[in-house]
């Protein structure tokens, strides 16, 4: 199938081949045809997976019909997606998409100032792409109207409920006409994004590229069993290795992605750090940089990486595993993309041993365990690993503390709760041929695994 057979308009479909695309993706096919028709839409899809022209190219078509084109351009289309850096992606696609349209759109977000886009928004829009915090803001002064709304995508909705704002999402609603179309669009439904849908949604089509909650099948997955002491200088042998070019990399602690990124730098690798602390500016500086090649390491909390949107990236790595296992899911879907394959690679501490457990419960998948080399990663290993009688942590290890009380909060962004400790009885590398690719005698603790099954 091509987009010819979609029914696009033909302003669409030139713009589309401007940009190189030929095949829709599974959901674009699935999902297009059904929003031409002015159907309500539910969509289960990971990142990656090209939804964000699922839901942009039935819009801009429908705006493009003469009574829709109006001179006093009363706000049409509203678009709510969790982060700054996802709305801005995604009104950059409506720019590309909608390049032959006499279509205006806006995107707005907090954490910056708001005259430009208070200016923009009284000039009139026809499409508005907002995070909630700002919307409402914008809303309370009386600078968005939404009562002329007539097409409400919902992207992302249970990053809206990790992130704490399903109550604004609650409060948007509500002053959404009652006669509208909507598109929602999940990678997970938990029960809270469920009550969403039946609240949003009337006699909906339901399209589902994968199941929920499990993972894409190109990414090839792999666990390092390491000390927490000990993260940092297998990050550093890892990155070693030049065919890891660009690597994306997941951390829980705010201070904790400043002082990798200064610690890599320090053993000249690029590195830059992004989290909610950093300036808008110099997180899309940090941004551009990376996807330019002249970063080659970008560390993310979860939050900050939302919306990164990078078609060859080959690496994700989890320096620190998600206390929310839905999170994981998220986290590899930054690579894989596309069509492309990609790898995604993951530390486990003793203490994150429970958080391993429960991703592999909610993907249905066995990650593998890899040695000491990256080679490791997409081959199967012996089938019987021996057991190993090492320890996992030093007497009197401890996790580093986000606050003098020592107490761990447990949300995604900015912490683990504790977990289960290890089971001394993980096996250990049935050869000493992966060891010698570190520089240097590891660490006392370190203790690379082999994999228990190949990968998927």
């Amino acid at each position: 199938m091509n987009f010819n057979e979609l029914r696009l308009i033909e302003p669409l479909l030139r713009a589309l081949n401007e940009e190189g695309y030929q095949t829709p993706t599974p959901i674009q096919q699935q999902a297009i045809p059904s929003a031409l028709d002015g159907r309500d839409l539910l969509g289960l899809a990971q990142t990656g997976t090209g939804k964000t022209a699922a839901f942009t190219l039935p819009i801009l078509q429908a705006l493009s019909k003469p009574d829709r084109i109006l001179a006093h351009r009363p706000l049409q289309g509203l678009i709510l997606t969790p982060t700054r850096e996802l709305a801005i992606q995604i009104g950059e696609s409506i720019a590309a998409y909608g390049r032959y349209l006499k279509i205006r759109h806006t995107v707005i977000f907090g954490g910056v100032s708001q005259g430009k886009q208070v200016e923009q928004l009284r000039r009139g829009v026809d499409i508005l792409v907002a995070t909630p915090g700002r919307l409402l803001d914008l809303m309370g002064q009386g600078v968005v109207n939404l009562s002329t709304i007539s097409f409400f995508v919902l992207d992302e909705a249970d990053r809206m409920l990790d992130m704490g704002f399903i109550h604004d999402v609650k409060r948007v609603i509500k002053h959404l006409p009652t006669k509208r179309q909507t598109l929602f669009f999940s990678a997970t439904m938990p029960p809270e994004v469920q009550g969403l849908v039946d609240m949003l949604l009337t006699n909906p089509v339901k399209v589902e590229v994968t199941p929920p909650s499990t993972t894409v099948e190109r990414i090839a997955q792999a666990v390092y069993f390491v000390n927490r002491s000990d993260k940092q200088a297998l990050i550093i042998s890892l990155l070693r290795d030049p065919a890891i070019d660009r690597v994306l990399v997941f951390m829980q602690m705010k201070h904790a992605c400043d002082k990798l990124a200064r610690k890599l730098q320090s053993e000249g690798i690029t590195a830059e750090a992004i989290h909610g602390n950093k300036s808008q500016n110099a997180r899309q500086r940090a941004l551009e940089n990376f996807k330019q090649g002249q970063t080659r390491v970008l560390i993310a909390t979860d939050i900050a990486a939302r919306g990164i949107d990078i078609d060859d990236l080959a690496y994700v790595l989890n320096y620190e595993l998600p206390n929310i296992p839905e999170t994981y899911v998220h986290r590899i879907g930054r690579t894989g993309r596309a069509g492309a394959s990609g790898k995604a690679l993951s530390f486990c501490d003793h203490e994150e041993r429970a958080y391993l457990k429960a991703i592999e419960k909610l993907t249905r998948q066995s990650i593998p365990v890899a040695g000491n080399t990256l080679s490791a990663v997409p081959e199967a290993v012996p089938e019987k690993p021996k057991p190993s009688k090492g320890r996992w942590a030093r007497p009197g290890e401890s996790r580093e503390r986000s606050s003098s009380t020592g107490a761990r909060p447990s949300s995604t962004s900015s912490g683990h709760r504790g977990g289960a400790g290890y089971s001394s009885g993980a096996s250990r590398s049935a050869s000493s041929s992966s060891s010698k690719s570190f520089t240097g005698k590891p660490k006392q603790g370190f203790r690379p695994q082999t994999s228990k099954t190949p990968l998927n």
